[in-house]
């Protein structure tokens, strides 16, 4: 009888993965195995020894770890990733090691030296909702540390496991999310290189004599990526990511680290007495030399062939063929209103005055050349932010703002940038089901669109959902990792609707968003954890820029759905003293 008896014991048990492991084999098997077994010798191994565990396992790319104490395998997990860090940083080629790690605390079947059972089970699960880098835990485990250890704990809720009948709760911990590392004045995270051909294209170089064609040279750039992006077989970075090393000197191979990518575009633009000479080279910056190059030199009027001809060469340089669907877009008919349009990008999301001289850009722009998308566009959105901003007075330029946007998409409902700020017009109208139908064909036309993953967290915030609306914005993060104030805004409003109230406050006193309009989502943050003073202090100061700002007004111009959530930021700012 007691030959047959089950043996069981309780344990914590640690499971880590190595992230795109397949494409680190493909790309260099035997230097992959090699710094895999390195690492496990100098790091791995002494490190579980010291936390007094026991490595059940090696699979391949992965481990399973035993531990008699959670905490122990916890504090063996942070001092892993920090480990594997500091190595990868001193690796100047491929291949990077990056770990995702699952701890759980459970029942475990024991046959031999081998452990097997649910508790093995949770573990790998949880391991794979861990991001590169980072450490997820199960609540059992988080139960036995959250007082015993300096991390800081994420509440992600409860998941469903494979063959597993209850949800189990799952936390983040952040302690050991990606490490940052500083480039010059650019803070990055390393980021693992995704399994589709990725891609950043750099700011193009102006070579003329004359400065005012900087933006001519910024809006080839901008262009490129925006044709690049709409292609299904390619993971492209944001603009606003590659615009983060204009005129830096930093080696290519550093930026695609930092950006998660395999390939880079370089190129320089020169325009003068009415001809445009464009140099462009695409190069592997993990495997080194150049893929292709070229020069193009032709008359001013033929750039935007010379920019289809280039998005080809690229496609067929990086997928294999020229047959992959790009969707046609409409480009403008007159180069004086495209100049003026690109001066007008620039000027978005910074101050009412460069918001007024952008209104004023784009329709000089649309007077040049009515049937010119992308100008009725920005100008749709210039209109709504005067909306947003200017009470009660301003209610009509909401309608105004909708009208310019549909007449955007009409122009040219290839743009998924038309799209999406038409969704989200429409949600500000309560037209939910267009809005979601306008949104849903942006990322049809371009998977890539960080700004409409970045746009559909907000309206999951104002629908009772903050934990998909981190899940956006977090995707558009990594399509944009170096993005605009406004990302690191909705991160901070997602956390404060998940109740995550000292994260918000962490997110929102970053240099990228502080002194924003983020600064009344902060002070929300700072009420709900009851530190009154530090709330009111930021309220007051974002009054000083935002004089005509009421709550009343606010509530009219978001797209709420969920009443409860509405309330939620309505009492958070009533208690930093908002004005009513």
């Amino acid at each position: 009888m007691t030959e047959g008896r089950v043996r069981r014991r309780l344990a914590a048990i640690l499971s880590a993965d190595v992230v795109g492991y397949s494409h680190l084999m493909e790309q260099d098997e035997a230097g992959t195995l090699a710094a895999l077994k390195e690492r496990r010798r100098t790091i791995l191994s002494p490190l579980v020894a010291q936390r007094q565990g026991r490595i059940v396992k090696v699979l391949g790319d992965g481990v399973i770890v035993e531990f008699a104490s959670a905490v122990n395998a916890v504090e063996c997990a942070l001092e892993l990733q920090e480990a594997m860090a500091d190595a990868n940083e001193s690796v100047a080629d491929h291949p990077r090691i990056v770990l995702r790690i699952g701890i759980n605390l459970g029942d475990v079947i024991v046959e031999g030296s081998d452990l097997y059972g649910d508790g093995i089970n949770i573990a790998a699960r949880l391991q794979s909702l861990a991001e590169p880098g980072g450490i997820c835990v199960s609540g059992s485990v988080h139960d036995q540390v959250r007082r015993k250890l300096d991390a800081d704990f994420e509440d992600i809720g409860p998941q469903t496991i494979k063959n597993i009948a209850d949800p189990v709760r799952v936390y983040r911990i952040h302690a050991g999310a990606p490490v940052k590392r500083r480039h010059g004045d650019v803070e990055h995270t390393v980021l693992p290189v995704p399994t589709p051909p990725s891609i950043a294209i750099l700011p193009f170089t102006n070579m003329s004599s004359d400065p005012e064609h900087e933006f001519f040279a910024d809006g080839l750039t901008e262009d490129l990526i925006t044709d690049l992006s709409q292609v299904a077989g390619l993971f492209v970075i944001a603009r606003n990511s590659s615009f983060a090393y204009k005129g830096k000197s930093v080696d290519v191979r550093s930026i695609a680290r930092n950006l998660g990518v395999r390939y880079i575009v370089e190129g320089s633009a020169r325009r003068a007495a009415g001809r445009v000479r464009i140099n462009v080279q695409l190069v592997d910056a993990i495997a080194g030399g150049h893929i292709w190059a070229e020069r193009f030199d032709r008359a001013l009027e033929d750039v935007f062939s010379v920019q289809d001809e280039v998005t080809a060469r690229i496609i067929e340089a990086l997928v294999g063929q020229l047959t992959v669907h790009i969707p046609d877009r409409k480009r403008p008919s007159n180069m004086e209103a495209y100049d003026l349009c690109v001066r007008a990008r620039s000027l978005g999301g910074q101050s009412l005055y460069a918001q007024k001289e952008s209104r004023l850009l784009l329709r000089r722009a649309i007077e040049l050349d009515p049937g010119y998308a992308e100008a009725h566009r920005w100008l749709a959105l210039d209109l709504w932010a005067e909306w947003r901003n200017g009470g009660d007075s301003a209610t009509a330029d909401l309608h105004t703002a909708l009208t310019t946007a549909e007449k955007a998409v009409g122009l040219d409902p290839n743009d998924a940038g038309n799209r999406w700020v038409l969704g989200y017009l429409l949600a500000c109208e309560r037209r939910w089901e267009e809005s979601e139908a306008q949104l849903a064909a942006a990322l049809n036309l371009d998977p890539n669109h960080a700004d409409t993953w970045a746009i559909q967290s907000d309206l999951s915030v104002m629908s009772g959902r903050p934990m998909e609306a981190i899940d956006q914005i977090e995707r558009a993060f990594r399509q944009n990792p170096c993005p605009v104030w406004w990302y690191w805004w909705l991160l901070g409003q997602a956390q404060y609707a998940a109740r995550q109230y000292d994260r918000a406050a962490k997110t929102l006193r970053r240099d990228d968003t502080y002194r924003t309009e983020s600064r009344r989502t902060l002070a929300a943050a700072l009420a709900r954890l009851g530190r009154l003073d530090e709330a009111r202090q930021e309220a007051n100061l974002f009054m000083i820029g935002n004089p005509h700002f009421t709550i009343r007004h606010w509530v009219g111009t978001q797209p709420f759905r969920d009443e409860a959530m509405r309330e939620h930021f309505i009492e958070g700012y009533r208690q930093a003293g908002l004005p009513e």
